[in-house]
């Protein structure tokens, strides 16, 4: 927390005001036929949206946590849902907020499976009610035929909603939803047993999520507010729950109005662990700066306890590079030194084109931040 503060307070300073929002402006909002008074705050972090204050949270709000397989999925799905975003709503003419349309009920029972007519006889539910989007389990065959046959694809669902200022309102004007699909099936052949897991090929899941994505969209063009507003469908590839490095969106397509989507737009974006096997087949170049990088900091604090690197690949070129060093340290002066290494190491390593953030931690938590921006001389460093 300290941390995110410390970036957003010096970036602000730094940034201003930003075009297009050059006063903060009060604003209604009408919600359910009821009007309210909001703030659209005039100071704008780059490639970043304003937020509407007081922040109304997602009727949906928390399920990702429980949903998705770690922190690092957690993290990208949400950014980079916003990434997609960019790419339809200016962030110079359009205000965020929170999803306000896709509420916990609803998520959960769009990430059931589908039912059965016993099922829907138990429940109490006409056919028109099979709500699930993921494949029908018709219980034939052995545990594993079933699951090789109908895995879970469907992860989790994220709305987000984006505003625009018209005089002295803000109106809804663009919605973008993630689905988070699942690279690896996980299940158990008894209740309480062992944990079984089966990959999910890269094709086959794409093919079920536009499925999916189409249903999406018709479902949500019913629903009060969104028959003629934008909406955007990506689709988001969860990796294994242990993997250290998240995932990625890979397709999206527009619905401008109507159920129907427009043609799927590729996403070239990738994350990449180092050192891995993956970074020496297809990042050579990278991974020797990296392993310089990495090298030096073992042979001069020898008390490491290991380097992990992920590098964030946008259209084929490494755009991101962060860095966790976990180290055994107690000094004030020590931690200081040690990052004052680090910050000459980043210059000396890692070309000037490239975003470095670089965070020492402790076994008492984070000690030290090290970021590098693309274009910049010198590193901002803090010391907690």
């Amino acid at each position: 927390m300290k941390k995110c503060f410390s970036l957003l307070l010096a970036v602000v300073l730094i940034t201003g005001c930003a075009p297009g929002f050059k006063d903060e402006k009060e604003v209604v909002q009408k919600k359910d036929d009821q009007k309210g008074t909001s703030i659209i705050p005039n100071y704008q972090l780059p490639d970043s949206y304003r937020s509407l204050i007081p922040f109304v949270p997602s009727k949906a709000r928390g399920m990702v946590v429980s949903n998705l397989n770690s922190r690092y999925d957690i993290n990208e799905f949400e950014t980079g849902l916003m990434r997609v975003a960019m790419g339809q709503f200016s962030p110079d003419k359009y205000v965020f907020q929170e999803g306000q349309h896709l509420d916990k009920e609803t998520v959960s029972l769009w990430l059931n499976r589908k039912f059965t007519k016993e099922q829907l006889k138990e429940r109490n539910l006409k056919a028109e009610q099979n709500v699930g989007l993921n494949p029908l389990n018709d219980g034939k065959g052995s545990i594993e035929e079933q699951n090789e046959k109908n895995p879970i694809y469907l992860a989790h669902i994220l709305e987000h909603n984006y505003l625009i200022k018209n005089e002295k309102s803000v109106k809804l004007s663009g919605v973008v939803v993630g689905l988070a699909l699942n690279s690896v099936h996980y299940y158990q052949k008894e209740k309480y047993g062992a944990t079984f897991e089966q990959k999910i090929p890269r094709d086959k899941l794409e093919a079920e999520g536009k499925k999916m994505a189409e249903e999406v969209v018709k479902r949500m063009r019913g629903m009060k507010g969104l028959g003629d507003v934008p909406i955007v469908i990506a689709l988001f590839e969860q990796k294994g729950q242990n993997d250290v490095v998240p995932g990625n969106f890979f397709t999206y397509s527009v619905s401008d109005k109507g159920n129907t989507l427009s043609d799927w737009k590729k996403i070239d974006e990738k994350y990449v662990l180092f050192p891995s096997e993956e970074a020496e087949k297809n990042h050579r170049d990278d991974l020797t700066f990296y392993m310089r990088f990495k090298d030096d900091i073992e042979e001069y604090f020898p008390n490491y306890n290991g380097v992990i690197g992920r590098g964030f690949y946008k259209d084929g070129q490494l755009a991101d590079m962060k860095i966790e060093i976990p180290v055994q340290m107690f000094g004030e002066a020590e931690i200081i030194g040690f990052a004052q290494w680090a910050t000459s190491l980043i210059i000396d390593h890692f070309p000037d084109y490239l975003n470095v953030e670089v965070e020492i931690n402790s076994v008492n938590g984070a000690e030290a931040l090290i970021v590098r921006n693309a274009g910049e001389e010198k590193p901002f460093v803090h010391i907690y």
